[in-house]
């Protein structure tokens, strides 16, 4: 395919992708506007002020800021209590922490809403057992897949109950699963039906790519634990590092203990410098760079989907997590996508992502993303396991027209590849 056609075919598809956003984009105004809202209310009712951000050294004891910001995420979360620390490493490290603060050897935790995605197999010890995971220490684990058509099977899970299981998991993302991510309303409903079953069992949300998207999060909705990464939504772009827990006070106080030691809990651990500053200031603007990535998301789908590619979620689709999943049929089509992406860039355009065997992984996996932060999601990234179907999934993009920009450049690398 020569140049002229290749610009003509893009062209074309961006104008319609165009017209076909902005519905679906207006429709997103009132839950941002309402979560702004929230999030300023709550810096309000707490009195944030420069005091925030000294920061402290040693054991920490009496860091305000740190103590702040956990009931700061509480409060804006609907939640008892928080833990939101830069020693949490990531996503999978937050969810670690509760899954292994709270379980106990013969305690079951099951997965409801299918396999958990590949880092969390491994902390799991699922399928092979891993050493250090949750299953060489005597927790039993066990899972209930998805429908056919993606969504919870109520009647598997009840099935699935036993007299020890302790904890459900729900995740509310796709991860890098062809199907739809849970929103709040579904949510609410899995909890709502495993409470029905044993009201003593936790329901524990993994929370990540889906803070600010909706009007509530998990714990408005009585799920007990929450978790995620600050490098995704809740941390705006600036937090350099970090996650967060929310739930129950006695959980959070369990989880706390497993992060430091027992008897010392949330009491410790020292931040130094400015990044208080980065944290609160990434917390005050997370709905608008949530807003600016779903924007980014649904042009994303309407262009791809103009060129012919199947898109999750399209378009016109309700969203609760901030990921496009784009099936691209091939590992050429997987790699010429992200080297595309890569390009539009702002660091490390001229780098050339190829596939590599990534810690905790089963297959190579491919990154995109020169983002400012390492592995910063929030800000504009795309990754995928390289195996069939050779589904992308991109993520973030602090202005929907950095967005823009990127993906149309991998849609004219993958035009240009003749793909």
């Amino acid at each position: 395919m020569s140049s002229y056609e290749v610009n003509k075919l893009l062209t074309r598809a961006v104008e319609s992708a165009e017209s076909k956003s902005l519905e679906a984009i207006n429709r997103l105004k009132h839950v941002i506007e309402f979560n702004h809202f929230k999030v300023l209310r709550a810096f309000h009712d707490y009195k944030v002020s420069e005091e925030c951000f000294r920061g402290s050294t040693g054991y920490g004891y009496g860091d305000y800021g740190r103590d702040l910001l956990d009931k700061l995420f509480a409060r804006i979360f609907g939640a008892e209590d928080g833990l939101v620390r830069t020693q949490i490493v990531s996503g999978t490290h937050a969810i670690s922490l509760c899954l292994f603060g709270i379980l106990k050897p013969g305690d079951r935790v099951v997965a409801i809403t299918g396999t958990p995605y590949d880092t969390l197999l491994k902390v799991i010890g699922y399928p092979k057992n891993t050493p250090g995971s949750l299953t060489e220490l005597g927790v039993k684990y066990s899972e209930v897949n998805l429908t056919p058509a993606g969504f919870p099977d109520y009647e598997a899970i009840a099935e699935s109950l036993k007299p020890d299981t302790k904890m459900v998991l729900i995740q509310r993302s796709r991860g890098y699963a062809w199907r739809p991510p849970l929103d709040i309303e579904q949510i609410a409903k899995l909890i709502n039906h495993v409470k029905s079953v044993n009201p003593n069992i936790i329901c524990f949300v993994d929370n990540c790519y889906g803070e600010f998207v909706e009007d509530k999060e998990p714990t408005e909705v009585n799920a007990d634990l929450v978790a995620g990464s600050l490098i995704k939504n809740p941390g705006g772009g600036l937090a350099p590092t970090g996650g967060y827990i929310v739930g129950k006070k006695e959980l959070i106080e369990r989880v706390g203990y497993r992060l430091t030691a027992p008897g010392i809990g949330a009491e410790v651990g020292s931040t130094q410098g400015n990044i208080y500053r980065l944290l609160y200031q990434g917390l005050y603007i997370a709905p608008h760079a949530v807003a600016q990535a779903l924007e980014g998301a649904i042009f994303s789908a309407a262009l791809f989907a103009e060129l012919g590619y199947r898109v999750s979620p399209s378009y016109s689709d309700k969203r609760s997590d901030i990921i496009q999943a784009i099936m691209l049929g091939s590992r050429e089509k997987l790699i010429a996508f992200c080297q595309g992406l890569q390009e539009a860039s702002p660091l490390d355009a001229h780098v050339v992502p190829e596939p590599w065997k990534m810690p905790g992984y089963e297959d190579e996996v491919i990154m995109a993303g020169g983002t400012f932060v390492q592995g910063s999601t929030i800000e504009l990234s795309a990754d995928s396991p390289v195996r069939e179907p050779y589904v992308v999934y991109l993520q973030g993009g602090l202005s929907r027209d950095y967005v823009k920009i990127a993906v149309i450049n991998a849609a004219k690398r993958l035009l240009q590849k003749g793909n």
